[in-house]
């Protein structure tokens, strides 16, 4: 649905190659547009003419799909014919929390078969969300003989057989990212199947495995990669051995850190501390598994430079939080968990007045009866320490009106707002007041906002706040809110640049459905979860929109008449042919 999709959609004899111009006039708006990075820009560049729109063609190496069924890779290979990489969303991101069933989809293998035939020059695939087998990497791995990078994030169906591979053919691999994924975990012995003459890796991210690896592997690998630059290992990796790793490694720019707890010798610690003392090159810093803040003041050296600090594995106490950000003075990225609580947060506001992006996350978010954590005093507290905060994700189990009012009079640039109240259908714990005029502050103050999570109880008041000020609104994420339709309608009318809706739990039904008529073709998807939709009013929207699909997951033994949870996109290919059994496509 998005503009760098639909644009492929031009009648095929623009595709031919003989619609190439030969001029240089050609040449040179080639090599002006091969400038542009924006994908959305390119897009739009492609729209002024035919001349533009093959130039666009003939001068573009990357794509970003946004949704793996909203076009087919034959349509890619015949608009794009010289792509390098490639950057490719499946599933949707309810998915994360385990709304979509399992084996819905996604599969990259029919994409790869397409891109070995059209692409063998293939140097980047970037999947998120994506099923991929080991078969698929094996496919991958032996098909592209320039194959450079790798990135899987939140994606399914391999394990680390896939990646031993990987390291055996890809002789050219500069990146191997791996975040998030649910990967058959077998071992640490992949890392042993890079060659000893590989020497170009300049990125490793395998900090979410959970397997013990083959240290001395690694070692030698990261000994010989003198151009990485990028380095996370997981938490079986010791301070010792990181201290190993770092002596072979100073050019680092960013690290990812295993278990920062064990016990160590001073001499042990002294190494450590002498080690990262010399680091002078690292801006990121991640891991940190379970710090304890004996070890702490030996990466004091290493924060002075630190513009990304990633602390949510580290369930740190606020005074050691403390004491770590008076050394951070240029940081701009802060992930946390609530363990820090308020005091925690004031210690953020007190030392990171750059800071643009907060994300506090729960450090046990199935814990009804926790008394620790973070409330609105920390929150409002980062506001006022911290004006230039645009991003913000936060999970706390109380907030107020007024709270939320200051924030975003304190820092009215967010261009992101995720607040996660954590026990649905909260009220302002103050007056028990509904939760609206709080997010109707939000997009009041925030003009630029893009990205919004709403919770707490909230009324269609919310939404008629959202429907009426968030002109810039792109995606937008709801669950046990509103009252009624009219809810789902204000923002479907009034939000003009809307992309992505997600929607579960809400009382939203036929009418809030069918009243998106005029939006959905220009949106990339709206997802909706156990609200009062039926099958009937998912048929009619098919009937009434053919361009879209409609599809609908039954559970088993639910109501034949009850649409449970609905996915509507458009697509240029039409119904996608993989569809499993429970997913009907209307």
């Amino acid at each position: 649905m998005e503009s760098s999709e639909v644009n492929m959609s031009r009648d095929s004899s623009e595709l031919d190659e003989s619609a190439r111009g030969s001029s240089s006039p050609d040449l040179a708006l080639e090599r002006v547009l091969s400038l542009l990075k924006s994908h959305r820009d390119r897009s739009s560049v492609s729209l002024v003419c035919k001349d533009w729109y093959n130039a666009e063609r003939w001068s573009r190496t990357h794509v970003f799909i946004g949704n793996c069924y909203s076009v087919s890779p034959e349509i890619v290979a015949r608009r794009f014919p010289k792509i390098r990489s490639v950057t490719l969303k499946g599933k949707p991101r309810f998915s994360d929390f385990n709304l979509v069933p399992q084996n819905w989809g996604a599969d990259i293998h029919p994409w790869l078969v397409v891109f070995a035939a059209k692409y063998p020059f293939l140097e980047e695939l970037r999947l998120k969300r994506m099923t991929i087998s080991d078969e698929s990497l094996e496919f991958l791995a032996v098909s592209f003989p320039n194959f450079k990078a790798l990135s899987l994030l939140s994606c399914d169906g391999f394990s680390t057989d896939g990646l031993a591979i990987i390291a055996t053919h890809c002789k050219n691999l500069t990146e191997l990212d791996i975040q998030e994924n649910g990967i058959d975990d077998k071992g640490g012995s992949w890392l042993s199947c890079f060659p000893e003459s590989f020497t170009s890796l300049e990125a490793l991210n395998f900090a979410n495995l959970t397997s013990d690896i083959n240290f001395d592997a690694l070692e030698r690998l990261v000994g010989r990669c003198k151009s990485m630059r990028v380095l996370k290992v997981n938490r079986s990796i010791s301070l010792e051995q990181l201290q190993r790793l770092l002596v072979n490694a100073l050019q680092l720019a960013e690290l990812g850190t295993g278990s920062f707890s064990q016990e160590l010798t001073f001499r042990q610690y002294e190494e450590l501390e002498s080690t990262l003392s010399s680091s002078k090159n690292i801006h990121t810093l991640s891991g940190l598994w379970e710090a304890k803040g004996l070890h702490l003041p030996a990466l004091y050296p290493v924060c002075t430079h630190l513009t990304f600090l990633s602390l949510s594995y580290a369930p740190l106490q606020s005074g050691e939080l403390a004491k770590l950000l008076a050394h951070c003075p240029q940081l701009r990225r802060l992930w946390v968990l609530d363990t820090v609580e308020d005091e925690g947060l004031e210690a953020v506001g007190s030392s990171c007045p750059l800071l643009e992006e907060l994300r506090v996350f729960p450090a046990d978010p199935f814990d009804e009866d926790i008394i620790h954590g973070v409330t609105e005093a920390g929150f409002v507290a980062v506001s006022y320490g911290c004006p230039r905060l645009h991003y913000v994700l936060y999970f706390c189990r109380q907030m107020t009106n007024a709270a939320v009012a200051t924030i975003v009079q304190n820092c009215p640039d967010f261009t992101h707002f995720r607040l996660c109240i954590m026990d649905p259908g909260q009220p302002d714990y103050l007056t028990n007041e509904p939760m609206d005029e709080a997010f109707g502050a939000v997009v009041k103050t925030c003009t630029k906002l893009q990205r919004l999570s709403v919770s707490g109880l909230l009324t269609d008041l919310t939404f008629e706040y959202i429907g009426r000020y968030a002109k810039n609104l792109e995606t937008l994420s709801v669950a046990f809110a509103g009252s009624s339709d009219w809810g789902m309608q204000c923002v479907l009318t009034g939000c003009p640049k809307l992309r992505k809706l997600e929607i579960r739990d809400c009382p939203f039904g036929n009418a809030a459905l069918l009243s998106g008529l005029d939006k959905y073709e220009s949106m990339r998807s709206l997802w909706m979860s156990a609200c009062h939709v039926t099958m009937d009013g998912c048929r009619q929207l098919a009937r009434e929109m053919p361009r879209l699909n409609v599809e609908v997951m039954k559970e088993d033994g639910s109501d034949d008449s009850e649409a449970d949870k609905v996915y509507v996109y458009r697509s240029i290919a039409g119904p996608r042919r993989d569809a499993p059994p429970f997913v009907l496509t209307l």
